[in-house]
C-alpha cells in the first residue's frame, strides 16, 4: 500500500487506505491558515483579471521591494520561486553531488531533491518527544558540505532553541559547511521570527520561505529565499524561465500588507491550540509541544497508529499521516489547527474513541 506523499487531497489517502469516503469530510493534513486567505485578496481579485493578458514581472521587481524592507536584506539576496517546493529542488540541484545533512524529523521533499541531484545524504534524526536540536549535529560537520534544518520544525511544529541554531551556524562555517533553513511556518510565531539577520555575518547560510501557508494560497505557489547574493545568482541560473505567475505576484504583495490579518491569526491559532492541548492532557494522549499551527499527536496505549488514523477518517477527520517522515515512519498523525469549530468536531471524535 502506497499512501500520499503529502497532505490535501483527501481522495487519495481514502483510495489508498481502501475506505468509503464519508459525505463531510474535514481535512486536518493541510497546514493552512484556518481564516483562509486575507479578505482583501478576495474583494480585488476581479480587478487582477488583466494580468492573465500580459507576463509577470521577470524581476519581481513590486514585491522584492517589498521582501527587502521587510528582511532588511538586499535585493541581490532574494529569489522568488514557485512555492517553497520549487526553492527545495533548486537548492537540492545547487548542491548536486555534495554530501547533504537532513535534521530529522523534515519535509521529505529536501531528501527527494538532493537524491534526485546525486547528493549523498545521511541523516540526524532528534530525540523523540522533545526534538531538540542539541550539540551533536556539530560533530557531524566535518563530514558534510550542506544541512537542512526546518524551524519551526514540519512535522512536530516546534521551534529550535535560537542559541543552538546559532552555534550550528557558526561551527558550519568553520567547516564550509551551508546550512539550509527552512522557515515556511515561521509567519506563525507571534515574533514572526527569522535567522536573516544572520546572512550578513555568515555566508554559509540560506533561508527558505513561504507565503502559502500563513496566506492559505497554495494554487497559487508563492515563495521565496534569502542567501549570498553569489549563491542566490547561481541558483537562479537554474530556474526556468517565468517561474512565477503574475497573479501569485500580485497576491504575494497585497499579502504582505495584512499585519493586522497576521495578528488575527496568531491570537486564534494560540487559543485554539491550547484548548486542543488541555483536552489531550486530560485525555492522555501525546502531543508534540508545537508553536505554530499544527502538531503530532499519538495514542499511547497503542503501538499501530494505523488503527488511530483509520478510525478519525471513518469519522470524516482527515489526518496527515507519518510514513513518510523519517525518523516518525507512523507512529505518529499530523494535524493542522482548523477553526473552533473543526476542532471541537475532531475532540468529539477523539472522545468517542477512548469510550
Amino acid at each position: 500500500m502506497t499512501l500520499p506523499s503529502h497532505g490535501a487531497n483527501a481522495y487519495y489517502l481514502y483510495e489508498a487506505l481502501q475506505l468509503e469516503q464519508p459525505e463531510q469530510t474535514i481535512d486536518f493534513s493541510a497546514n493552512l491558515n484556518p481564516l483562509g486567505p486575507p479578505p482583501s485578496l478576495k474583494e480585488t481579485w476581479g480587478d487582477a483579471f488583466d494580468l492573465i493578458t500580459t507576463y509577470p514581472d521577470p524581476h519581481a521587481a513590486s514585491l522584492m521591494e517589498k521582501l527587502s524592507n521587510i528582511h532588511d536584506v538586499e535585493e541581490n539576496q532574494l529569489l522568488i520561486g514557485n512555492g517553497g517546493a520549487e526553492l527545495i529542488t533548486l537548492v537540492g540541484r545547487y548542491l548536486a553531488g555534495k554530501r547533504v545533512c537532513i535534521v530529522q524529523p523534515a519535509f521529505s521533499e529536501y531528501e527527494t531533491a538532493c537524491l534526485r541531484a546525486g547528493c549523498e545524504v545521511t541523516y540526524h534524526t532528534l530525540e523523540e518527544n522533545e526534538w531538540a536540536l542539541g550539540s551533536h549535529l556539530i560533530e557531524k560537520l566535518p563530514y558534510v558540505d550542506a544541512v537542512f534544518l526546518c524551524t519551526p520544525n514540519n512535522p512536530t511544529g516546534v521551534t529550535y532553541d535560537p542559541a543552538s541554531v546559532l552555534a550550528l551556524v557558526e561551527a558550519a562555517k568553520k567547516h564550509d559547511c551551508a546550512i539550509i533553513i527552512d522557515e515556511a511556518f515561521a509567519d506563525f510565531l507571534w515574533d514572526e521570527s527569522s535567522f536573516s539577520s544572520l546572512l550578513a555575518p555568515f555566508s554559509n547560510l540560506m533561508i527558505l520561505r513561504s507565503l502559502t501557508k500563513m496566506y492559505a494560497i497554495p494554487g497559487l505557489r508563492l515563495g521565496y529565499m534569502m542567501a549570498p547574493p553569489e549563491v542566490i545568482e547561481a541558483i537562479k541560473k537554474l530556474q526556468p524561465h517565468w517561474s512565477v505567475n503574475a497573479l501569485a505576484l500580485h497576491a504575494g504583495e497585497l499579502c504582505l500588507q495584512e499585519t493586522d490579518f497576521v495578528a488575527q491569526t496568531h491570537q486564534v491559532i494560540e487559543q485554539e491550540r491550547e484548548k486542543c492541548f488541555r483536552f489531550f492532557e486530560a485525555n492522555h494522549f501525546t502531543y508534540s509541544k508545537s508553536s505554530v499551527n499544527f502538531y503530532l499527536l499519538r495514542d499511547p496505549e497503542i503501538e499501530d497508529q494505523s488503527e488511530l488514523l483509520s478510525f478519525l477518517m471513518k469519522k470524516g477527520i482527515v489526518p496527515r499521516h507519518t510514513e513518510n517522515f523519517p525518523g516518525l515512519d507512523g507512529r505518529w498523525l499530523r494535524f493542522a489547527i482548523r477553526t473552533s469549530e473543526e476542532n471541537e468536531r475532531l475532540r468529539e471524535v477523539l472522545t468517542s474513541w477512548r469510550s
